[in-house]
């Protein structure tokens, strides 16, 4: 190395001497302070932005919960859990969330396509108990419950399962009592408010239930013709929505016991142990197949003390069982009108339940209580038959009168009542003893086809006695018809037929009246094609009895010893007096008459 590189090598090395002393180390220093200060304040944005999603959302959710719901605010949370109280009739589901039911299984019944027979749903039926509360009106359904289950035994010695659900905020409690004994479709319940303080703004807890009442059976048609909403008031008077009317509503401004969704079959309700208040109640037949009829009824719930109690049945239609549930509850059973209503309530529903009990062949039983009935109604069949006789051997008589005053059919009229008085012989004789059996005749077009007993048994062809036996479907529909065949409904028919020749050739009938007599069984036919086959069945065998009776009377009545008793009547009351009856009928017929000529 030579001088001037020794030189230049010193003097590099002393400028980096002093650049590095004089220029580097200041700005190092300062570099790293603006590094530390930019991750520091990094650091604290990332712990401000991990931090922000906890707790602020948090603390703004209870603040806006408190602002809605007030003291219920922490009610408002928690998870929902399905809780299930079951006896050995049914099974009822609850959620946590509104301590409501969700789901109620009847265990002793299916549907007509054999799954299990759900009666409610939550997602066909909306059941909500509600409040008005200091900040607005509130659901229960909106808070969550804690459940316990417990066993208690009634006096009588009866296990009844006990399910409570509290919901709690601080020292304020809602309580909702569920109770189940071991048997039976009856669930009581009984809802408590503690603690509330001026929170609660009214005595009354609104009840609102909406339903699109799930189908149950194969004919929906007949299903929707046999369902709808009854009402009964706390003053002991029933009343129901039109079973017709597509839309039918009804406000109901007095007390009222119990509002029930009654189906053909099968009967959802809600009951009072006191009285509910007031309500409306609505329904609606809908276009589609998805429900039979969607049915409302919002009712008011008076409260005592914080306190109410009511029940819930969830049941089968059977007469004899709705009757012990409570008052006026049996009218959820169609039995007729009032003439014909007493013949099914106390003697063909008892009829029905006594053979029951020993015979197990509902075929077998229709067959019984047809004996029975005809049995006990021979005594009219009889003298039905003799009155018919009488008016077809003095038909000459009647044929004269017909010859001599036909052109004047109101002297017509008085000469055959002074020869029916001269001989004996009513012409109401034949038709009154008909007429007393026409409430039994009647009955069973209500009695069968809202029987329960009867659903889903089979007899012979018949898989469901309940509904109509088809032999048969139709490729096209026939008017009032429709489009299938039912066989016990042509035996009925054809039997109908056979029994109005036979009853012709025992009357005096003449005309078109006697040729009506083979209309009616063809209208018939149509009516009832879409009956149950019960129906059919009870009056196929009903006119084969009542045309063997017939037959059997013929048999052993003689039509000469009937002319004979007529002409004996007539020899020994020649100077008889007429009665006041005949007396009065005859002024009349005068009275018509002269009024007639002037």
């Amino acid at each position: 190395m030579d001088k001037n590189q020794a030189t230049g090598l010193i003097l590099f090395a002393a400028v980096l001497l002093v650049y590095s002393f004089f220029f580097a180390q200041g700005p190092e220093s300062l570099v790293e302070e603006v590094v530390t200060e930019e991750v520091v304040t990094a650091v604290e944005e990332t712990r401000t932005l991990e931090v922000a999603p906890v707790a602020q959302p948090d603390s703004i959710q209870d603040l806006l919960a408190v602002q809605q719901f007030g003291l219920f605010a922490p009610m408002t949370k928690g998870i929902a859990e399905t809780v299930i109280l079951e006896n050995e009739q049914i099974m009822v589901e609850f959620s946590t969330k509104g301590a409501e039911i969700t789901k109620v299984t009847l265990k002793d019944f299916k549907t007509w396509d054999q799954r299990p027979l759900v009666i409610l749903d939550e997602e066909s039926s909306d059941l909500s108990f509600n409040l008005q509360t200091d900040k607005g009106p509130l659901s229960l359904n909106q808070l969550f419950f804690s459940p316990t289950a417990a066993t208690s035994q009634l006096e009588d010695g009866m296990e009844v399962k006990v399910l409570t659900f509290i919901a709690q905020s601080g020292s304020a409690q809602i309580v909702r009592t569920y109770t189940l004994p071991a048997e039976g479709y009856v669930m009581g319940k009984n809802i408590a408010f503690k603690g509330l303080g001026g929170a609660l703004k009214t005595n009354e807890v609104q009840i609102l239930w909406d339903d699109r009442l799930i189908r149950q059976e194969a004919d929906i048609e007949e299903s929707r013709r046999k369902t709808n909403v009854n009402f009964f008031t706390a003053a002991g008077s029933h009343d129901y929505l039109s079973l017709t009317s597509e839309k039918a509503d009804d406000v109901i401004e007095e007390p009222l016991k119990w509002v029930s969704f009654s189906q053909r079959f099968f009967t959802s309700a809600i009951i009072a142990d006191n009285a509910f208040s007031r309500g409306q109640v609505e329904q609606i037949t809908p276009k589609d197949t998805l429900s039979i009829k969607n049915v409302k009824a919002d009712i008011l719930l008076p409260l005592t003390d914080g306190n109410a109690s009511m029940s819930y049945f969830f049941g089968p239609n059977n007469y004899n069982l709705l009757k012990t549930i409570t008052p006026g509850f049996e009218n959820n059973v169609d039995m007729g009108y009032f003439f014909v209503s007493w013949v099914n309530k106390y003697i063909i529903v008892n009829l029905f339940q006594f053979l029951e009990k020993y015979i197990g062949n509902y075929g077998v039983i229709i067959i019984l209580i047809v004996l029975i009935i005809k049995l006990v109604l021979f005594p009219l069949t009889y003298k039905s038959y003799v009155g018919m006789a009488k008016m077809r051997l003095i038909k000459p008589e009647i044929d004269e009168l017909k010859e001599k005053y036909g052109d004047d059919p109101t002297k017509m009229q008085q000469e055959q009542m002074k020869l029916f008085g001269q001989l004996g012989v009513s012409p109401i004789s034949g038709c009154l003893p008909m007429v007393l059996q026409m409430p039994f005749l009647f009955a069973m077009f209500f009695f069968f086809p809202n029987s329960i007993e009867l659903r889903q048994e089979a007899f012979l062809w018949a898989n469901d006695l309940s509904t109509y036996d088809a032999i048969a479907y139709l490729p096209f529909t026939i008017p009032f018809y429709g489009s299938h065949v039912s066989l016990f409904t042509i035996l009925m028919t054809v039997s109908q037929i056979a029994y109005t020749h036979f009853n012709n050739q025992l009357t005096a009938q003449t005309g078109p009246m006697k040729n009506i007599g083979y209309i009616m069984p063809v209208v018939f036919m149509f009516v009832l094609n879409s009956f149950p086959a019960a129906l059919s069945f009870y009056y196929f065998v009903s006119n084969m009895v009542t045309f063997g009776q017939q037959a059997l009377i013929k048999a052993f009545v003689d039509d000469k010893k009937i002319r004979q008793k007529i002409d004996d009547y007539s020899k020994n009351n020649v100077n008889k007096k007429k009665s006041k009856f005949q007396q009065r009928l005859e002024d009349a017929m005068k009275a018509a008459e002269a009024k007639k000529k002037k």
